[in-house]
């Protein structure tokens, strides 16, 4: 047995190679101490640390050090690991406002060995629902624990699984989906790569209640360190007798095995990820029956993201009771965001249901980069709305956030500052809808692209005023008649962005100018006299030869000629061209 478990990640999350590489330095150092026996190393896939360079977390003491250098391997050995101190200057301080049940064990226990999560009261629950709870009992404890699904509607958890369970055929499904393909998300690829387990117990409590004999994880195949620690895990569980034939010698027998998606984003609806698994083209298909009454091979399915399944086997663990506590009336527990964009620190931040945007913008992620304010908020990616300024210290809840014309979606959360246009954001998120759309109905197929079309002409300086009662015309028949929720949410970003900064729109469109200066078409170039110290830097580095004048008299931009790629701007050393 190790006294000491050493777990390294590369906070920048620059990919697998940075930590194996300081992993490497650190575990040499380890071994020239003679310490190889006494302390265990481990790469970790996840510590919730986003500052700069490694952090390095050590068990059973829960010391987090972040920002850790080559040069600071010899002093944590030394100071720490031998001498028992802590160094202070390294200390992580954890954000008061987060609260870790799904992440809990990422960063503290090694993905890829079953006895570390058993060592943290793995499969614990599911033990506990096997031998003394019946399916009922379950449904009972979700349903006073106020689950509701993480992947995006809020559907109270305890109401699919019980229309499943009342089903009586001989054989249901349940799915995992993990075919996370919001822009900037990436939670559910994190818990897997980083507590497989937690959500594998889950899936089986799942079939359990629902009286199911099969299970899926459906990942998409560009995760492929999170496919190869499911795999890991099942198989073992598969050795351990907690998948397969009576588990726990019980007389429940379920399997799970894995299916990987091809990166379509319409996938992630229910019904399009049951006919990808069939092997079947993935598009939508008109609902009811839902899947949880006919789903895989017209059988009944229920369907769970990673995140909804690891609040699972944390219920069963600690009781329904302290995960109600938690969170508000209305929405239980907490939420994992990816919080990406223009803040200081982006990651992956966990917070109690109710926490504030201002509260997870400023106090855990540092507020912007650029110190400018903010100016909105993006939630529930594609599919969501963007949230501005004044409504921050709006409490986060699958509620309110629908009042302000946005989503909790599957988490992700976007801050843009004053230099981002929202003109050009709906347009960014418009052709995500349209690229992704599997085309089967028209109100998305048509609808997204005419949107898209008039939103590039108002970006070009083209746009009418009419325009804008054209898009909201538009979005609402979108809403009301697409097939899946990819076409019913796609004018989400659309129509936020008119109720919240029409006056952007209208000033693309009347005054062809763009505040932020993000539509190329719309900027303009421009000398300011007084601080040209008449270089020529900018006339050298002017690819359309728009640059006129001498050094004697000064120079000028035809704006005719200039092609608006802002070489001038970034040469100049003296900030003498002004874009506007």
């Amino acid at each position: 047995m190790h006294n000491k478990e050493v777990f390294v990640r590369d906070t920048n999350s620059t990919g697998i190679e940075s930590t194996r590489e300081f992993f490497s330095r650190f575990l040499d150092a380890i071994r020239k101490k003679g310490l190889n026996e006494q302390v265990l190393m481990v790469r970790s896939s996840d510590m919730g640390i986003y500052k700069k360079g490694m952090a390095v977390k050590i068990l059973p003491d829960n010391i987090i050090y972040q920002n850790v250098q080559d040069a600071d391997i010899e002093r944590i050995i030394n100071e720490t690991l031998i001498s028992n101190r802590v160094i202070e200057g390294l200390l992580y301080k954890v954000s008061p406002a987060q609260m870790r049940i799904v992440l809990r064990n990422c960063g503290k226990i090694d993905p890829d060995n079953l006895e570390d999560y058993l060592i943290a009261g793995g499969y614990q629950g599911l033990k506990k629902v096997l031998f003394e709870m019946t399916p009922e009992n379950v449904i009972s404890d979700l349903k006073k624990a106020g689950l509701r699904g993480r992947g995006g509607a809020g559907y109270p958890t305890w109401t699919k699984w019980n229309i499943t369970k009342n089903i009586k055929v001989a054989e249901k499904f349940i799915i995992c989906n993990a075919d996370e393909g919001d822009p900037g998300a990436y939670m559910d690829r994190s818990i897997l790569e980083g507590d497989p387990h937690s959500v594998m117990e889950g899936m089986i409590i799942a079939g359990r209640t629902c009286g199911a004999t099969r299970g899926f994880f459906y990942i998409r195949a560009e995760y492929p360190l999170a496919v190869e620690r499911v795999k890991r895990a099942i198989a073992q569980c598969y050795e351990s007798s907690l998948l397969g034939k009576n588990i726990l010698g019980s007389d429940f027998s379920f399997d799970v095995e894995i299916r990987l998606g091809a990166g379509a984003f319409v996938c992630g609806e229910e019904t399009a990820l049951i006919a990808s698994i069939e092997g079947k083209r993935g598009t939508p298909k008109p609902r009811p029956p839902y899947p949880s009454v006919r789903g895989l091979w017209d059988k009944p399915t229920v369907i769970n993201n990673v995140e909804t399944l690891a609040n699972v086997s944390y219920i069963f663990l600690r009781g329904s009771e302290a995960f109600s506590k938690i969170g508000t009336a209305s929405s239980k527990g907490t939420k994992v965001f990816a919080v990406t964009g223009k803040v200081k620190n982006s990651g992956l931040v966990e917070v109690p249901m109710g926490t504030t945007l201002r509260q997870i913008v400023h106090e855990t992620c540092g507020g912007t980069r650029s110190e400018k304010e903010v100016k909105a908020v993006q939630t529930g990616g594609p599919s969501g709305g963007v949230i501005p300024n004044e409504y921050l210290d709006t409490p986060v809840d699958y509620e309110n956030l629908q009042k302000l014309g946005s989503i909790m979606g599957s988490g992700g959360m976007i801050v843009m500052d004053t230099d981002d246009c929202m003109v050009d954001i709906a347009k960014f998120y418009q052709q995500f809808c349209v690229d992704e759309s599997c085309g089967k109905c028209a109100p998305c197929r048509i609808g997204g692209f005419q949107l898209l079309n008039i939103l590039k002409n108002i970006c070009a300086g083209k746009g009418k005023l009419e325009d804008l009662t054209t898009l909201k015309r538009i979005s609402k028949a979108m809403q009301k008649a697409s097939l899946c929720g990819l076409g019913q949410s796609a004018p989400n970003p659309v129509l936020s962005t008119l109720k919240y900064f029409e006056a952007e729109y209208k000033e693309h469109i009347l005054n062809k100018k763009c505040r932020a200066g993000k539509c190329t078409a719309l900027l303009n170039f421009s000398i300011i006299q007084e601080k040209c110290k008449r270089c020529a830097a900018c006339v050298r580095h002017c690819p359309s030869f728009a640059i006129s004048g001498d050094r004697e008299k000064g120079f000028v931009i035809d704006m005719q000629k200039c092609a608006k790629c802002s070489s001038c701007l970034e040469v100049c050393k003296f900030k003498a061209i002004r874009k506007e």
